[in-house]
Formats: structure tokens, sequence, C-alpha cells
């Protein structure tokens, strides 16, 4: 049992985390698509929707999955070299123009995938993973469950047209969530154009990135577009300011781009993410009875949470630590607590734990004999 005692609020520390803001208010937007949704990147909170759980076609923005595959699967086997074949190429759509012969790293594929939107490196990608689209597929869905995209169902790897492929607005915002964490996803998803290099034949093919939303909207970071005639117009897309990362998805909207700066001014206006955590913090406290006079004590790690603007005012913190601790202390050892507050309502709560594990100290040789021998008036 831990041998320290808290003194109520005891080096208790109120200080306002986040400045200021004034509320604003902010009409939900007008979208055009038939389903939407806009969420926080960070706590998968939903901000907007509308009809976010019809199933529909999802057309291209389908190679969100593709790529993040075919990421995963280069980072875990050191960016291997595709050789592409005529299978590989053979189907219809928009195009990267590989031809059978080439030679590229995964990588490079899937900057071609996302940016240039091609079919023919999303089915390459398929038939190098798994042996064929059909058991790709396989792939796909699996991941989809582990995600909990449980409204979906994949079957072609680039999104084109199958009565059994369709997926939920709030389900490919679930994918961008999780996609954007992959460093390598982020950063071809989030380039306006990318340099590719082929190693057969040796060259470099300059793609730029079929997302308009990039340049027509700051602050914008991908993720992916996409069209069919079934589909219509398809949209993820994910956009970061001062702190707060929202994901919008719209599909079968015909005014998609204005859709997405919509929803993302309303994100903006109405929301933000406070991070509730104590990396920043550390103390030493006085010890009593150990090898040292003192330990050190550090916060520990918490999460981000995305708030309504008037929720998110003023919050403050309050440290609570006794005022010094008993040897021994081991390394990670709880000895205190951050509170985060709102209006007087905890929100979170945050560990403060042993930075250093310190050992009591000893008595002198002979301390509890000649102890028991005094006992004994001798």
């Amino acid at each position: 049992m831990k041998k320290f005692l808290f003194q109520g609020l005891a080096l208790a520390l109120a200080f306002v985390l986040l400045p200021m803001v004034p509320a604003r208010a902010a009409e939900k937007p007008s979208v055009s698509a038939a389903s939407a949704i806009l969420i926080s990147a960070d706590d998968g909170s939903v901000i907007f929707e509308k009809d976010a759980h019809r199933q529909l076609a999802m057309a291209s923005t389908t190679k969100i999955m593709t790529a993040l595959l075919t990421l995963e699967e280069a980072a875990r086997l050191d960016d291997p070299v595709l050789d592409v074949t005529e299978e590989m190429v053979r189907v219809e759509g928009s195009s990267m123009g590989l031809q059978a012969g080439n030679r590229l790293t995964l990588t490079n594929l899937t900057a071609g995938m996302l940016l240039a939107s091609g079919n023919d490196a999303a089915n390459a990608a398929a038939i190098f993973l798994s042996g064929s689209q059909e058991e790709f597929r396989s792939l796909m869905n699996a991941r989809a469950q582990e995600i909990g995209m449980t409204e979906t169902s994949f079957v072609t790897p680039s999104g084109l047209d199958d009565d059994n492929h369709y997926s939920t607005a709030y389900d490919m915002a679930l994918l961008a969530k999780t996609a954007l964490k992959n460093p390598e996803f982020a950063r071809i998803a989030g380039s306006a154009s990318l340099q590719v290099e082929f190693l057969e034949p040796p060259q470099k093919v300059t793609y730029s990135n079929h997302n308009k939303l990039l340049r027509l909207y700051e602050g914008c970071i991908g993720v992916k577009t996409g069209f069919t005639k079934k589909a219509g117009r398809c949209l993820v897309s994910a956009a970061c300011r001062e702190g707060t990362t929202l994901i919008a998805v719209t599909l079968n909207a015909p005014d998609d781009w204005d859709d997405h700066m919509a929803l993302f001014d309303y994100g903006f206006a109405t929301v933000k993410t406070v991070n509730f955590g104590g990396q920043d913090f550390s103390q030493q406290l006085p010890l009593v009875g150990g090898l040292q006079a003192q330990a050190e004590v550090e916060g520990g790690e918490g999460v981000a949470i995305t708030l309504p603007l008037e929720e998110a005012e003023g919050i403050t913190a309050e440290i609570l630590l006794p005022k010094f601790l008993y040897a021994p202390v081991s390394l990670g050892e709880r000895v205190g607590s951050i509170r985060y507050l709102a209006n007087g309502q905890e929100l979170y709560r945050v560990a403060i734990t042993a930075r250093e594990s310190v050992a009591s100290l000893e008595p002198e040789p002979g301390f509890w004999e000649n102890f028991w021998q005094r006992l004994r008036g001798k």
C-alpha cells in the first residue's frame, strides 16, 4: 500500500490551459451530398452528420484502404520492389500509367494510387499482396472489421462499381482516421504533387493530386477523391487548424468541394481539441527514509478530446501531490494525479508517477544488535 498522505488539494495548482475564445454561433451547413459526416480525427466524436449510416458506393475513396494495407506491408517488408505484370495493368478507368515490365517500390506505387487515383496501382498492389483481387477482398474486409467498419463491404481494390461494394460516410471517416495515423499515408495523401521514381525503366514521373482541397482550403491535409457514374462524386478529406484535426466525408455529392469547405468552417467555428496529458509536468518531492533526499515524479500520457468551444474555454488543471514520499519508491509507481476540470466538473485525470526507483536507507551494521542490548539493559 502506498506510504504517503494526500492533503486534499495539497500543491493544488490551478492554471488556464486554453486562451479564452469567445463562443461563436454557427449554423449547421447545408450540403449537397446524399450522405455526409464530420468527425474529430482525435477521438472520433461526431460534429455533423447527414444520413451518415446510409450504405452507398464510395468509388475511388476505396483506395484509402488499399493504400493503407500496401503501406503497412511496405513497412513490414522494408519497402519491397514490385515487378509489374500484364495481369496487374489489365484494369479499366483512371491510371498512373503502369506498363508490364515496370519496377518500383510499394511506397512509390502507393503515391500513384493516392494522387493519380491509379486503378492499375490498386490492382497491382492487390495481386502483389494477396495473389488475386478475390483474395485481397478478404484482406480488405478483415482490416475493415478491425477498424470497426461494420457497415462496409469491399469487393474491388480500386473502387470500381459492384453491387456488393459499398460503405457509409461514417465508416469511411473511421477508415481515414486510422489511415492518417500512418505517417507514410499522411505524407503521401497530403502532398499536392510527388515525384515517383521507377527502377525499370529508370525514370522519374511527377503526379499531381486530384484533391483540389489541398489548394482550395487552408489547413487541408488530404485525403482522397472518387467518382463513378453509380457512386457520383465522393470525397474524404481532412484539415487541421490550431491543433484541431477534422475529417469530412461526402458520398454522392454534386458540389463536394463546397460541401467540405462548409463542413470544415462549421467544425472549426464550433469545436476545439484539448490535450489532456501531463507530459510537460515533472517535479522533485522530498523523500523520507531513502538513499537520496528527493525523488523525481512526472505526469503520464493522456488523451486528446474534442469539445464544443464553450466547454473548452477556461479549462483548469489541479495537481494533486503529497508533501513528501516515504521510501522505497518504485519506477512508475503512482504518487498523485492531474485533474482537468471545466466549471468545477472533472473531465479527465492523468496519473503522476515516480520517474525513478529509490531504495530505503538501510541501518548501519550492528544497529539491531546494539538496539536489543540497550533494550535489555546490557
